[in-house]
């Protein structure tokens, strides 16, 4: 009788969320501890902004697909039933952020004032996304953004990219290759092809496909769009005109291919050209030019890139210019590009936490409570991180089990131990 009245409770976490186990915990402090040293010394200053946002900010047209994604939260102090023809925009006050880079934005409009120019910005934090939940795929991961705010020229693009790079070597990424375009490209290239201005957004949508569906599924897609086979042909004839072109004849070729393409842009490129050459110099990271690189936020305005890793099913870093965003909270345009790392898609390439040295303090019973903690004291004097342990069961399976807590080594306390002749000892589970 009793037992049919308990509710039964799912404690599973909500569809789309994780929880984390100390293991997994630890490759991500691992990770952020590493991002963080190497962006702080190039600069970057961390900063925090809020889960919620204003949901007309968030919803304001400039988040692309993502903008189908927020997680809307109610107005306070609604009634219980509504009326059944009412408007959601008046229930609805709130959003979860989809990215950092929204927020980044109304805060710096905010509190311009008080910040250096350049701004150079670092954020890290979760996010939310009402997505299909998959392999790879959460409703609420974290994102690690850096941006530069306040400086129009090449060198916000080009420092960081060398940041990133760097940064993603240290975590232990290596090998990787940077991929750039410029949307001012595309749109010459879209002109050029014969798109409209009022439809690029989605002919680049569909273009952003294409490592995906191929040419024969994008050229099907576009025709569904009401683009015509002319308008594909010319946009696929200037792409392959384009690829593997060196760095350094990059700015010929595409005056060559591009007639209609401004000279700024033709030297923005150039200048990044050179600057990503120093620096895969330095850091041993490849780049290359993509003409079908797209990325689908419609705030970018300049350069756009991606880093590719390998084994990684996606990219793992991205971020471009986007000049236009902060001024929809100051009434003018400021200059600001960034850069957004796959912290999720990090961490999951990189399953085995970092050894890091724990010893736990193995105590008999009969030990006094203050014995056992003077004694995890004094161990614990050299920064290492020590824990006690009680004694409890077989031996040799405690070890077992405190092995697989992630304990290396272990020293263990008797009634008439003491700390300074404790002898410690590795700890391996057929000890």
């Amino acid at each position: 009788m009793f037992e049919d009245s308990l509710v039964k409770i799912d404690n599973s976490p909500a569809r789309g969320t994780r929880d984390l186990l100390p293991s997994a915990v630890a490759v991500r402090d691992h990770v952020l501890s590493t991002i963080t040293d190497v962006y702080g010394r190039y600069g970057y200053q961390r900063i925090e902004t809020p889960a919620l946002e204003r949901i007309e900010r968030l919803s304001g047209g400039e988040g692309g697909e993502n903008e189908k994604m927020i997680f809307q939260v109610l107005r306070r102090g609604l009634p219980e039933r509504v009326e059944a023809d009412t408007e959601l925009a008046e229930l609805v006050d709130m959003g979860l952020r989809y990215d950092l880079t929204v927020p980044l934005a109304r805060f710096y409009g905010q509190h311009r004032g008080e910040l250096p120019t350049p701004f150079r910005s670092f954020q890290f934090g979760p996010v939310w996304r009402a997505e299909r939940p998959q392999k790879g795929r959460y409703r609420q991961f974290y994102q690690c953004d850096i941006d530069m705010v306040g400086e129009p020229g090449m060198l916000a693009e080009a420092e960081l990219i060398e940041a990133t790079t760097q940064a993603l070597n240290r975590v232990g990424l290596t090998g990787t290759t940077v991929r750039i375009s410029d949307r001012r490209f595309l749109s010459a290239l879209a002109t050029e092809a014969g798109v409209p201005l009022e439809a690029q957004d989605g002919f680049f949508i569909t273009l952003d496909k294409l490592d995906k569906i191929g040419w024969d599924g994008v050229g099907s897609e576009l025709t569904k769009r009401g683009f015509g086979s002319e308008v594909v042909s010319a946009a696929r004839d200037r792409i392959e005109a384009l690829g593997d072109v060196p760095g350094d004849k990059l700015a010929a070729r595409l005056a060559e291919v591009l007639p209609s393409l401004p000279d700024v842009v033709l030297d923005d490129l150039a200048t990044t050209a050179t600057c990503l050459t120093d620096i895969g110099a330095q850091n041993a990271v490849a780049w290359e030019f993509d003409p079908t690189l797209v990325r689908g936020m419609g705030y970018y305005t300049g350069h756009i890139f991606e880093v590719a890793a390998p084994d990684a099913a996606g990219s793992v870093a991205g971020g471009g210019r986007y000049d236009n965003l902060i001024g929809r909270s100051l009434g003018t345009d400021v200059p600001a590009c960034g850069f957004s790392i796959g912290f999720e898609r990090i961490v999951d390439l990189l399953s085995e936490p970092p050894t890091r040295d724990r010893l736990a303090v193995l105590y008999d019973a009969d030990v006094p409570t203050s014995t056992v903690l003077a004694t995890a004291r004094e161990l614990r004097g050299d920064s290492r991180s020590v824990a006690p342990v009680g004694r409890s069961g077989k031996f040799a399976a405690q070890l077992k089990r405190m092995e697989a807590a992630g304990f290396t080594s272990f020293v263990h306390l008797r009634a008439d131990g003491d700390a300074g002749t404790l002898d410690e000892r590795p700890l391996r589970g057929d000890d």
